[in-house]
C-alpha cells in the first residue's frame, strides 16, 4: 500500500497528490509515468510523474476526474493508501539522454495545456538544476484553471500565462502565443508540447512553419500502460507505435493526430475495440506482435 501524505485541488476537478513510494522516486526521471489503482478491484489508471523527492521517496501526481476511476481516486485523502503505484514506466525526455553542453547551446520552449503543465514541470525543473534555462506557455480556459504557474516560475526564464478568454496573462490559445512570442523577436530551437491532443496538433503545426523541432508527449491515449490493450496505438512517420511503451514522447511532425483523434474515438466503444482488433490484426496489441503475445 501507498500512503497519501498531501492532497490539494489546485483547480476544479483537478488535484495534486503526494505519494510515499520510495522505489519510484530512487529511479524515475521526467517524461516517464506510474501505474495505479486505488483498489485491488481498480481500474488501471497511468499518469505521468509531475515531480519526485529522492530524499524523501515522495511523488507528485496531477490528474483530472475524467472518469469513474479518477472519481474514486479524488475521494482519498492524505492518510489513506492507493493499492497499486507501479513505475518508472516509458522512457525519459529525450532531454535526458543529450549532452548537458549541447542543451545549454539551445533555446528550449515548453507550451503546457491544461494538467499538460504536470509533465512539462519535472522536465523544466529538471534542465535548471543542470543549467540550462527555458521558457514556458502556460495554457488554460480561464484563469481558474491555471496551475503550477509559482512553481514553474521557480525554474523557468520566463512563464507566459495565456488563457483563452483573456481574464489572465495574455489572451488567446497558445498557438496565438508562439506566434506573438516570435513577432516579438524571440527564437526557439525545440518545443515540447503536452496538453489536450487538439492543442498538441495545432501545436506542431504551428512550429511547423518556424521550423522548430517538436516533442509531444501521446499519455492523453494510454490506458493499460503495458503496450497490451491497444488503446495507445499510433502512427509515427508511418510506423505503428505504442505510447506506452515506445513513448510517450515522440516528435510531433511525425505524429498522424487525425489518426489518433479518430482512432481514440472508436476506442470509447466496445463495438469500436472489436472493430479496430479486427481490422489492425496483430499490430493491435503486444508490441506490434514482436513481444510474443497473443494479438
Amino acid at each position: 500500500m501507498y500512503q497519501i501524505l498531501t492532497k490539494t485541488e489546485p483547480a476544479a476537478n483537478i488535484f495534486t497528490m503526494v505519494v510515499h513510494a520510495p522505489r519510484v522516486a530512487k529511479n524515475c526521471l521526467p517524461g516517464q509515468f506510474i501505474i495505479l489503482r486505488v483498489d485491488e478491484e481498480g481500474e488501471r489508471i497511468p499518469l505521468t510523474i509531475c515531480d519526485y523527492d529522492r530524499e524523501a521517496g515522495n511523488i507528485t501526481i496531477v490528474f483530472q476526474i475524467v472518469g469513474a476511476a479518477s472519481l474514486r481516486l479524488s475521494k482519498l485523502n492524505a492518510g489513506d493508501s492507493i493499492a497499486d503505484f507501479v513505475g518508472p514506466l516509458g522512457k525519459p525526455s529525450e532531454f535526458c539522454e543529450t549532452p548537458i553542453e549541447e542543451l545549454r547551446q539551445k533555446s528550449i520552449l515548453f507550451v503546457a495545456g491544461g494538467v499538460g503543465s504536470a509533465p512539462v514541470y519535472p522536465q523544466v525543473k529538471w534542465l535548471k538544476e543542470h543549467g540550462v534555462d527555458s521558457e514556458v506557455i502556460l495554457g488554460a480556459k480561464n484563469k481558474d484553471f491555471v496551475i503550477l504557474e509559482e512553481e514553474m516560475r521557480a525554474y523557468a526564464k520566463e512563464v507566459h500565462v495565456t488563457t483563452d478568454d483573456g481574464s489572465y496573462g495574455r489572451s488567446g490559445m497558445v498557438t496565438k502565443c508562439i506566434d506573438d512570442l516570435i513577432a516579438e523577436g524571440k527564437h526557439y530551437d525545440v518545443c515540447v508540447a503536452i496538453g489536450p491532443m487538439i492543442m498538441m496538433k495545432f501545436c506542431c503545426l504551428t512550429t511547423k512553419k518556424y521550423g522548430i523541432k517538436t516533442v509531444v508527449s501521446m499519455n492523453p491515449i494510454m490506458v493499460d500502460g503495458t503496450g497490451m490493450c491497444g488503446a495507445c496505438r499510433l502512427m509515427v512517420d508511418g510506423k505503428v507505435k505504442f505510447a506506452c511503451v515506445d513513448g510517450p514522447e515522440f516528435d510531433g511532425h511525425l505524429v498522424d493526430f487525425d489518426q489518433v483523434m479518430k482512432r481514440s474515438a472508436q476506442y470509447k466503444t466496445a463495438e469500436g475495440r472489436a472493430y479496430l482488433r479486427e481490422q489492425e490484426g496483430n499490430t493491435h496489441h503486444g508490441g506490434c506482435g514482436n513481444c510474443g503475445g497473443e494479438a
